[in-house]
Formats: C-alpha cells, sequence, structure tokens
C-alpha cells in the first residue's frame, strides 16, 4: 500500500464519517442565506377573501355520484408571502437531494485528494506509482455526466412531452455544429484534437498490427470520430436545461439586485466564464494576442508556451471559482419565483382554486435541489477536466516544472523462481501489466491533451449557445 492509497482510503473514510455531522453541499443551501416562501392555508386565504373558511359545496354530475368542488379564491386578493430560513430538515424532504449532497460531497474530496497527490509528487517524485488523485477527478468527470443524464431523463419523462422535443432538437443541432467544429484547423481552434487524434491513429495501428487485427484499423478511425460526435450531441442535450434555467435565474437575480451595482457586475462577471474559456483556444484571439505584443516594427513576446498553458488552467479554476461563490444568488432568485408569481396572479382577473395556489408555491421549494444540480455539474465537470488536462496532459501550474509520472509497463523480474502457490498472482500481475503498458502506448500526453481540452471547450460552447437562447427567450419571448 502506497502513500497515495493511504491517503484515498482515509479520504473515503472521512467523507462517510463526516457526512451525517458536516456536508459542504448542505451547507451551500442550510446555511441561513436562502430562504424560501411558505404557501398560505385555507384559512389565510379565505380571510383575505373576506369571508370565512366555508363549507364545500358539492356538484352533481350526469351519472348522479357527487363530488365536492375545490375551494377558490379571487386572483386580485392581497396576498403577501411569507419567508422562512431553509433548514437541514426542510431539505431532506427535496426531491434528489441526497444525490446533490453526496455529488457535491465526493467532488469536493475528489480535489482535496488531488491536491494532496500533488504535492506528494512535488517532493518525493514516484515515478512507478499510477496516480490516485487522476482516479478520483475521472469518477468526478463521470458523475457529472451521469447527474445530467439524470436530469435530462428527468424531464423526458414529463408528461406534457414539450421538454423532449427541445432536448431532441438541441441534441441534432450540437450534432451538426460539433461535426463543423472537428473540421476547423488548428490555426483557429488550437486544443491540438487532429494532432492528437494522428497520435492515437498510429499507435492504435502500430498496435493492431502487432496482434494481427489489420481489417481494424480503419474501422476503428472512423468509429472513434463518430462516438466523439455522438458523445458531443449528447453532452449538449444533458446542458440544455442547465442552460436555460441559468438564463433564467440570471436575469430573476439582476433584478433582485438592482439597487446594488457591485453584486451586478459580479453576476455579470459569473454569467461570462463560458465565453472567456471558449476564447481561450481560438488562436488569433488568444494566444497570438497574448504571447506577443507590437512594439514599433518589432513584437515583444509577453509570455512563453508552457506559461500561456499554466495561465489558461489557472483562469478556468478561477472562473469555476467565482460561479461557485454566485450560486447563492442565483438560487434565492430561483426561489423568488414564487412571489413574482403572486405579485402577477395579482394582475389577473377571475377566481383561482385554492389548492392550485398552494401546489404553485410549494412545487418552487420542491425543485430547488433540481435546480441547483443544475447549475453547480456543469462547473464542477469543467474543474475536473481542468485537473485531469494538466495531469494527463503533462501540463503544469507554472510554480514548479514537474510533470506527471509514468508506470513502468514491464514487470520487474525475480531472481527467484516463483512457488506454486504464487504463479497465479504472478501472471494476473504480467496481464496487468500488458494491458497497462499496451493503454499507455496508444493514448498518449499528446492525445490527453487534444480529448480533455476539446471537452472543456465543448462544454463552454453549449453553456454559451443554450444561455444565450434561455435570455431571448425568457426575455423576449416570454415577455411579449
Amino acid at each position: 500500500m502506497g502513500v497515495q492509497l493511504v491517503v484515498s482510503l482515509l479520504m473515503a473514510s472521512v467523507m462517510q464519517r463526516m457526512s451525517p455531522h458536516w456536508s459542504f453541499a448542505r451547507w451551500l443551501l442550510c446555511n441561513g442565506s436562502l430562504y424560501r416562501y411558505k404557501h398560505p392555508s385555507e384559512e389565510e386565504l379565505c380571510a383575505l377573501a373576506g369571508k370565512q373558511k366555508p363549507k364545500a359545496k358539492k356538484e352533481r354530475r350526469l351519472n348522479g355520484v357527487a363530488e365536492d368542488k375545490p375551494l377558490s379564491v379571487p386572483k386580485d386578493i392581497d396576498l403577501h408571502l411569507e419567508t422562512k430560513p431553509i433548514t437541514t430538515m426542510d431539505a431532506l424532504v427535496l426531491r434528489y437531494f441526497l444525490e446533490y449532497q453526496w455529488f457535491v460531497d465526493f467532488a469536493l474530496y475528489a480535489a482535496a485528494v488531488y491536491l494532496l497527490t500533488e504535492g506528494y509528487y512535488c517532493l518525493a517524485d514516484p515515478q512507478k506509482e499510477v496516480n490516485i488523485g487522476v482516479l478520483w477527478c475521472l469518477l468526478s468527470v463521470f458523475f457529472s455526466i451521469k447527474v445530467l443524464f439524470t436530469m435530462m431523463r428527468h424531464y423526458f419523462r414529463s408528461e406534457e412531452g414539450g421538454e423532449r422535443s427541445v432536448c431532441l432538437a438541441f441534441a441534432l443541432f450540437f450534432l451538426l455544429v460539433a461535426m463543423m467544429a472537428l473540421i476547423v484547423r488548428e490555426e483557429y481552434l488550437e486544443f491540438g484534437l487532429q494532432s492528437g487524434f494522428a497520435n492515437l491513429h498510429e499507435n492504435l495501428e502500430a498496435f493492431l498490427k502487432q496482434q494481427g487485427y489489420d481489417w481494424l484499423i480503419p474501422i476503428s478511425k472512423l468509429t472513434i470520430k463518430l462516438s466523439l460526435v455522438a458523445f458531443c450531441s449528447f453532452i449538449g442535450a444533458c446542458l440544455t436545461f442547465p442552460g436555460l434555467r441559468l438564463a433564467q435565474t440570471h436575469l430573476d437575480a439582476l433584478k433582485m439586485a438592482a439597487d446594488r451595482p457591485m453584486l451586478q457586475i459580479l453576476l455579470h462577471a459569473s454569467f461570462l466564464p463560458p465565453v472567456i474559456v471558449v476564447l481561450l483556444w481560438i488562436k488569433p484571439i488568444s494566444r497570438d494576442f497574448m504571447l506577443q505584443a507590437p512594439l514599433g516594427k518589432q513584437s515583444v513576446q509577453l509570455m512563453s508556451d508552457d506559461v500561456y498553458d499554466s495561465v489558461r488552467l489557472w483562469t478556468i479554476t478561477l472562473l469555476c471559482a467565482l460561479r461557485c461563490a454566485m450560486m447563492r444568488y442565483h438560487l434565492q432568485a430561483y426561489l423568488g419565483l414564487a412571489d413574482r408569481w403572486v405579485q402577477q396572479l395579482k394582475r389577473e382577473a377571475g377566481r383561482i382554486p385554492i389548492i392550485e395556489i398552494q401546489r404553485k408555491i410549494s412545487r418552487i421549494f420542491c425543485y430547488m435541489t433540481v435546480v441547483a444540480l443544475q447549475y453547480i455539474a456543469p462547473i464542477i465537470l469543467s474543474f475536473h477536466a481542468t485537473l485531469l488536462l494538466k495531469t494527463m496532459g503533462n501540463y503544469s501550474w507554472g510554480l514548479l516544472p514537474a510533470t506527471p509520472p509514468t508506470a513502468d509497463a514491464t514487470p520487474a523480474a525475480s531472481g527467484t523462481p516463483a512457488a506454486e502457490g504464487e504463479e497465479g498472482d504472478v501472471n494476473i500481475q504480467a496481464t496487468v501489466a500488458q494491458i497497462t503498458g499496451a493503454l499507455r502506448g496508444i493514448c498518449t500526453p499528446l492525445f490527453y491533451r487534444g480529448l480533455l481540452a476539446f471537452l472543456i471547450w465543448w462544454v463552454s460552447l453549449c453553456q454559451i449557445i443554450t444561455s444565450l437562447f434561455g435570455l431571448y427567450f425568457h426575455q423576449y419571448l416570454v415577455a411579449s
């Protein structure tokens, strides 16, 4: 058992022991800064309508069966909702709350394991150990996609069916956008996906020829690109409703902060990180502009390529931290939908059932964890993909010129023959070492650079497209 495995086991034990007592995800929602709106009772609504609670009237059906007619009140009553800070007992009954708590806490502990692993590699530099921090980050990326898929599946099960059509339409649209992005030359989009694919194809061709599967080489090349396009379409469909929801909460948060200009600036700044991330990989705008500055007839180099790569990693990390810091205002803007719906109801004529008012106000609070997952899942996905890009792509944070270790694919030769009881273990270790060495020979850091950079860029591009469509929809189509 190495140091990394011990740290991972300790972190898993701490996560299990600390979850009932303290949870970062639970603290985000239940620290007293968020408040919800309580739905009024029947007595309160009847008192506002100017009458006591009457007995339920019965209406006759044609078949002779009597049923209770629901109580109703005028829509223009002077209704003011009471507020209450969200507590842990309130949050425990919310839908997907346990999934939200486990997912956010796991992402936090995964980041802690990664930081400890990075410090361990800077001090010890073990060349024959697998980086376990990378495994934690891979799990965080996988769970982020799984959470987004769960939210999309929730919309697919909707009885109305409109959400399903929206997801399918955006999936087809992002399928076309992904095909267009893959044919752009690296002089414009510099994440190195084409060179990474070329390197992967060369290594895969050599490996397949060694195994005697030459006929699989053309099929594998086409399969990899088609799989990437299908995966991009799937990610775009999963990010559709998170982007639409982000646009709505952004507009509502700006209305809530109408008298606080500094907060409005921070809200605008938290809405722009996907745009900045996309521009970081457009070479004429980012790298060529930041590396060289014109000085008369000559150009002065501002920073090297390695420094720019480190600056890009730090920029994405800080932008993710900024969006996490503004999460509370977006959630409160969503909870404020209840009060805004009541204010809009007062401007309408007619009557409305009491149960409809209570159901509408309660439903907004019940879906708060869904909104929280839609907000934070893309952030965790981009953040942990950035950590993977640094380690698996042989980048550096700019503090130390250290590179991640690579495990030795060849097993160490033993000086003494193995015993009969140990022969099976030796064969298993040799098989595992052979498979690991083959994967390491096929997937090189050049391929990881292109793939992970494209993943980060694609997630940000999907957020931009869906958020801009959401802004147009909520500000112009719904208003009209």
